[in-house]
C-alpha cells in the first residue's frame, strides 16, 4: 500500500471523479500497462455495479480500456454478505479461533465468525481435518493447506475486521460471488467496458471471473495487477482501470 505521500503524488481528479495513478508496469511478454485507481464513496448493500461504473468509470474511460472490479464490493452489490446477527460462533469455531494464524494485515481464521462461515459452508468434519493438516505441516513452513482442503470459495471469505477503518466491516462479513462470469459478462453488457473480478491485496491478486471477450490472458492480468494498485480497503479504490500500452 502506498505511503501518504505518495498518494498526495499520484492523487488526480476530473469532473469531481477522484483518482489515483499507479504508473505503468511492464508485463512478461513486453507488453505494458498504465493502471488508474478510482476513489467511490463507501459502497453500500445492494447497490447497483452498473452504476458504479457508469459514475465513477465512464467517465474516465477510453476505447481499448479495461476495468478491474474488486470482489468485495462486488459482494455489497450482490448481497453475498453475513452480518454478525446471522453468524452464530459455536464451541468449534471458538475453540479453533485460539489457533489460528494472523498475518500482519489480520486477516486470518482467527476471527471466530468468520471461522463459523467456514464451517457453516464447507461442513465441521472438513474443518477439522484441515485445522489439523495446517497445524502439522505449518512448524515445516508449509502454509495454505487450510484453504486448499476446505475449498469452496473459502479464501474469499472477508470481513470481520476488528482492525478496519470502517465500523461496517467490523461486524460484517462478505462471501465472493458464486457466478463471477456471468457478473462480468452482464456488467460488461450494461456499461460497455470488460472487466474482470479480482479479490487482490498485498500478497496475492486471485482473479475470480472475467467477461467471456476480457482481451487479456491470465498471465497479462496478473501482469497487470502485480504491485495491487487497488491498495487497501481504507483508500476506497476498488476500481482499477488497466489501459494496456502498444508495444
Amino acid at each position: 500500500m502506498a505511503g501518504s505521500k505518495n498518494l498526495e503524488e499520484q492523487r488526480r481528479e476530473k469532473d469531481g471523479i477522484v483518482y489515483f495513478d499507479r504508473g505503468r508496469l511492464e508485463g512478461r511478454n513486453g507488453r505494458s500497462y498504465d493502471r488508474w485507481a478510482i476513489q467511490t464513496h463507501f459502497v453500500e448493500v445492494g447497490e447497483s455495479q452498473a452504476e458504479l461504473v457508469r459514475r465513477y468509470v465512464l467517465p474516465l474511460a477510453q476505447p481499448g480500456d479495461l476495468l478491474a472490479f474488486g470482489a468485495k464490493v462486488m459482494a455489497m452489490c450482490t448481497r453475498n454478505v453475513k452480518t454478525k446477527d446471522e453468524v452464530h460462533p459455536g464451541f468449534f469455531a471458538k475453540f479453533m479461533a485460539r489457533f489460528a494464524g494472523i498475518n500482519s494485515t489480520g486477516v486470518g481464521m482467527h476471527e471466530p465468525y468468520k471461522l463459523q462461515m467456514v464451517i457453516d459452508m464447507c461442513g465441521l468434519p472438513r474443518v477439522l481435518l484441515a485445522s489439523f493438516v495446517s497445524a502439522v505441516t505449518r512448524p515445516f513452513g508449509i502454509k495454505g493447506l487450510f484453504y486448499k482442503i476446505c475449498g469452496k470459495g473459502v479464501g474469499g471469505i472477508d470481513g470481520f475486521y476488528f482492525r478496519s477503518s470502517f465500523e461496517r466491516y467490523k461486524t460484517m462479513g462478505l462471501i465472493n460471488p458464486p457466478n463471477p462470469v456471468e457478473l462480468c459478462d452482464q456488467l460488461e453488457k450494461d456499461t460497455g467496458i470488460p472487466v474482470v473480478l479480482m479479490d487482490a491485496n498485498d500478497i496475492e491478486q486471485n482473479q475470480l471471473g472475467k467477461c467471456t471477450d476480457f482481451p487479456l490472458t491470465d498471465d497479462e492480468i496478473q501482469d497487470a495487477m502485480r504491485d495491487n494498485p487497488s491498495g487497501q480497503g481504507d483508500e476506497l479504490t476498488p476500481l482499477i482501470l488497466i489501459r494496456p500500452v502498444k508495444a
